[in-house]
């Protein structure tokens, strides 16, 4: 059996880096799109909070105390409030009014809340971003939490003082139950894993892996196909070298640009968004296995594509899913079981539970060394097809 000769693969990586250097436009976008890219993304999901949210809100009842309500919700930032006249009766179209949500105070609510039996406030919501409906939801409940937790406070204020003299005769026991009934109960959250609760933290290995992808899968994709294109690869097979050493050497070059690309990426994104890396050693190791797996499936694809373009399209359409279904941008559970199954399939998927569980959980070895073997055999299944491919080129 003969080995791969050091010589003949650092020959074929030569040819490669110089191949890299002379295309301007290859060059062109290894420098600029990846700190673009995950200046764009980072941005994109720095901040979760929903704010301004576009929304009617409409006073029928014309109350102090509808008022009051009033006061208390326009403060909150989740909405951008626009408030028509009273007789505006045109509230349920969100489309034509240009708005997400639409918030009633009918009429006679303050009369209802007299009588004990409050008139519920109609609440119109664009449910096509079922995202938007809850939160929006969520805040409205929250500020009518409020307006009511302010009116009970309004009405123990003012009960007679013979009302008062005859509480305080109750026992102690009963009163503060009494207390505790009327005061909204909580649940004491502790969070951990991301105690600061920022999501640009959760979406940083599905940037790096998105970026890292989508440059290597296609840029690599090209290498096999432009060698064809241009008439050399027959050439190139019918030297002296082996299939193995051609196909190191045309991954090593794209190899050492993706490693500077991983470094410029972590590095962007902790000066610039402040995200933590915690075992660098673990996570040069995923990245390393994610980079061979991520550039095998690229020359898996350059092999059986005849042109540059098909070389590129067979990538689009292997990314595509990859990037919806992998779990880089929302966690897998919230898939269907059996499309769970099928993201299993993506080396990113594993990329980016790996990272997490080493930089969020700082989880030991033994909850991600399945993903580490999925990565490196799927590194290997990629090489050695790409390799079995050239030989059938050859023959």
């Amino acid at each position: 059996m003969n080995w791969p000769s050091l010589r003949a693969i650092t020959s074929v990586a030569y040819k490669e880096f110089l191949h890299i250097y002379r295309d301007r436009r290859v060059l062109l976008l290894l420098i600029i799109l990846p700190p673009l890219f995950t200046l764009m993304f980072g941005h994109a999901f720095e901040n979760t909070e929903l704010t301004g949210v576009p929304a009617l809100l409409i006073d029928r009842d014309q109350t102090p105390r509808s008022a009051h309500f009033i006061e208390i919700i326009s403060k909150d930032k989740t909405f951008h409030w626009r408030m028509p006249a009273p007789e505006f009766h045109d509230e349920s179209d969100l489309i034509r009014n240009g708005v997400k949500a639409t918030l009633v105070v009918p009429a006679g609510w303050t009369d209802s809340i007299n009588k004990g039996d409050p008139k519920p406030l109609p609440l119109y919501l664009d449910d096509s971003d079922t995202n938007t409906a809850s939160a929006v939801e969520g805040a409205v409940q929250k500020n009518l939490g409020t307006f009511q937790a302010k009116e009970r406070d309004l009405l123990v204020e003012s009960l007679p003082e013979e009302v008062i003299e005859l509480g305080k005769k109750l026992p102690i026991d009963i009163r503060k139950q009494f207390v505790s009934l009327m005061t909204a109960w909580s649940a004491e959250s502790k969070n951990l894993y991301n105690p600061k609760s920022r999501f640009i933290d959760y979406v940083v290995p599905g940037v790096i892996g998105l970026i890292l992808q989508l440059l290597t899968v296609t840029l690599m994709a090209c290498t096999i196909a432009r060698e064809r294109e241009s008439g050399t690869l027959y050439q190139l097979l019918v030297t002296s070298l082996q299939r193995g050493e051609i196909v190191i050497g045309k991954m090593l070059p794209y190899l050492v640009v993706s490693i500077c690309l991983v470094m410029v990426i972590v590095a962007l994104s902790w000066w610039h968004f402040g995200v933590a890396f915690y075992q660098p050693l673990a996570l040069a190791l995923i990245c390393l296995l994610f980079l061979l797996c991520s550039l095998g499936l690229g020359l898996l694809i350059s092999t059986f594509s005849r042109t540059q373009t098909q070389a590129i399209q067979f990538s689009v359409f292997f990314l595509l899913p990859v990037f919806v279904l992998s779990g880089a941008f929302a966690p897998l559970e919230q898939l269907p079981r059996a499309i769970q199954y099928i993201s299993e399939l993506f080396p990113l998927t594993h990329f980016c539970r790996a990272f997490r569980l080493v930089n969020m959980y700082h989880a030991g070895v033994s909850f991600y060394v399945i993903d580490l073997v999925v990565l490196l055999a799927g590194a290997l299944a990629t090489f050695i097809g790409a390799a079995f491919l050239l030989k059938r080129i050859e023959q």
